[in-house]
């Protein structure tokens, strides 16, 4: 049950930084400068962790000259994701942030799987799956498409463009989604090569820092902007995000070994998309308020049976 209880709570909070992160943006008016502060704040926290663990924040020479080069692509994919979610927010809405990464996470996943990319073990497509995946995009269907139909949303001309715009936003979170979850498997192999999973999360989120510190320092001409955050008026938690971040990564270092990693999945995007339903319907953190339809829940449910018959055979 303590297992159990820890996978909801990761899944529940995931929302909840992307709606503090967004927040963020909105102070320091920079997707890439909040992405920074996350990833810097995440960075120290996973580096006091890894020290607690007993481990060094090193890494060896023979760790570079020994393992393929993708091992450190981790941060990279990293700041994508997370900027991306960024930018997703203000645009999709909480719930509808999370189930569009879930999807890209779900068709990477399964692809990683079959054909064993990124020194991943081999688990072929097979039927239960592609029943699955049938049932997932039923789901999807319900949850996305079916509320506006219902709403009669496209009946008029500036409806359809604003459509055509959120269905772009919509593909961008898949895009995410199939990203993070190549960042999951990278940094699992990366885990294994560094014999500590906290530890290549460390790596990961101190490649990321670096990256977005430089992209910064270039495209904003400056770190000026993070001022912007702090002051009368400028809520605390604002920078909690990356913290959010480390306990999520520290979570399913804890989970796998005890659940195995399809039910902690399972267990953890479950969470997810209750903590979409909550930012959303109670505007959250700053979040804009959008109420949840029963389509919605409906289409959530579907989505849940779907991942399960994916992920738990």
């Amino acid at each position: 049950m303590l297992a159990i209880f820890i996978g909801l709570f990761i899944g529940i909070i995931l929302p909840m930084q992307t709606a503090i992160n967004s927040k963020l943006r909105t102070f320091v008016q920079s997707p890439f400068t909040s992405s920074m502060i996350s990833f810097t704040v995440g960075t120290i926290y996973l580096a006091v962790m890894t020290l607690i663990s007993g481990k060094s924040l090193f890494v060896s020479a023979t760790t570079f000259s020994d393992n393929p080069w993708w091992i450190w692509l981790g941060g990279l994919l990293g700041v994508f994701y997370l900027t991306s979610n960024i930018l997703l927010f203000p645009k999709l809405g909480g719930v509808q942030t999370v189930i569009m990464p879930i999807s890209g996470q779900i068709i990477m996943s399964m692809l990683i799987d079959n054909f064993g990319w990124f020194a991943s073990a081999v688990h072929p497509f097979g039927l239960t799956r592609l029943v699955g995946t049938i049932i997932l995009v039923a789901g999807l269907y319900v949850t996305i498409v079916l509320p506006d139909q219902l709403e009669k949303k496209n009946t008029i001309e500036g409806e359809k463009t604003h459509v055509k715009e959120v269905w772009f936003w919509r593909l961008v979170g898949v895009l995410a989604g199939m990203i993070s979850a190549t960042q999951i498997a990278i940094n699992g192999h990366l885990g294994t090569v560094l014999d500590s999973s906290i530890h290549a999360s460390f790596i990961s989120f101190l490649l990321g820092s670096v990256i977005l510190i430089v992209l910064v320092g270039i495209k904003e001409r400056g770190y000026k902007q993070i001022t912007l955050a702090i002051g009368p008026g400028k809520a605390w938690w604002v920078w909690l995000g990356g913290v959010i971040g480390g306990t999520y990564v520290l979570g399913t270092v804890y989970l796998v070994p005890v659940l195995g990693t399809g039910a902690a999945v399972v267990i953890a995007l479950f969470g997810q998309m209750i903590g979409g339903i909550l930012v959303d319907s109670f505007g959250l953190l700053g979040a804009k308020k959008n109420p949840v339809v029963l389509a919605q829940i409906i289409g959530l449910i579907i989505m849940i049976i779907g991942v399960i018959l994916i992920k738990l055979t």
